[in-house]
């Protein structure tokens, strides 16, 4: 399954390249309750919709193709040095590598930065595929239920799998993305439930920098 060209994201790139290595232990840099709750739902355009609807008929991981050899190793690389960080809170490699594998994918496919993606799902669910908060919201990113409704499926188990949450976190993140023309903070607030306020983004921020990646590939 080779992704499909991310949706346009015009200054995206600007605003996801936030600074810093991965620091130590992975823990939370800023401790709060995940809101992801409290998610407005809301009509949604044909290609999200589409989107959705993928992610709940697929049943496999997708498998991420490359261009060129290089571009393969700097994946493995990748996968390498952030194994070893999630080592912690995944402990098996199977159920770790599947997990990665789908982030990085689903992230590209989005057009999102994966480090930012992977500080979300830190906030949100501290990597726990069954996390329910008190809202209902479901599994690593914390989708809210309403959403397989509103593709007309309505089952919220399948929130529970690993590509249809990571799918519908993404999709959702992305579409919030371009609602909000771009600006990532007031993106981050409107997925948990509190726009334009600071303490969600700023936790996001925060995390994302604990899996940032500097490949150290020799030239």
């Amino acid at each position: 399954m080779s992704p499909v060209a991310p949706m346009d994201a015009p200054g995206l790139s600007r605003r996801l390249c936030l600074g810093g290595a991965a620091a130590g232990v992975l823990t939370l840099a800023f401790p709060m309750p995940a809101l992801a709750g409290a998610q407005i739902e809301e009509p949604l355009i044909d290609s999200v919709r589409t989107a959705l609807g993928a992610a709940i008929r697929n049943t496999a991981p997708p498998v991420p193709e490359f261009k060129d050899t290089e571009s393969r190793l700097a994946y493995l690389r990748w996968l390498g040095e952030m194994s070893e960080r999630l080592k912690k809170k995944l402990p098996d490699w199977p159920t770790r590598k599947e997990f990665l594998q789908t982030v990085w994918y689903e992230s590209r496919r989005a057009g999102l930065d994966v480090s930012l993606v992977l500080g979300l799902v830190q906030v949100e669910s501290n990597f726990r595929k069954f996390a329910v908060s008190s809202a209902g919201a479901r599994g690593y990113m914390q989708v809210m239920p309403f959403w397989t409704r509103s593709i007309g499926d309505g089952n919220p188990s399948t929130l529970f799998h690993m590509q249809t949450n990571l799918r519908f976190g993404c999709v959702i993140l992305r579409h919030y993305l371009d609602r909000e023309s771009g600006d990532l903070f007031m993106t981050l607030g409107r997925y948990n439930g509190s726009r334009g306020k600071s303490p969600y983004p700023s936790a996001v921020f925060a995390n994302q920098r604990l899996w940032a990646f500097k490949d150290s590939r020799p030239d």
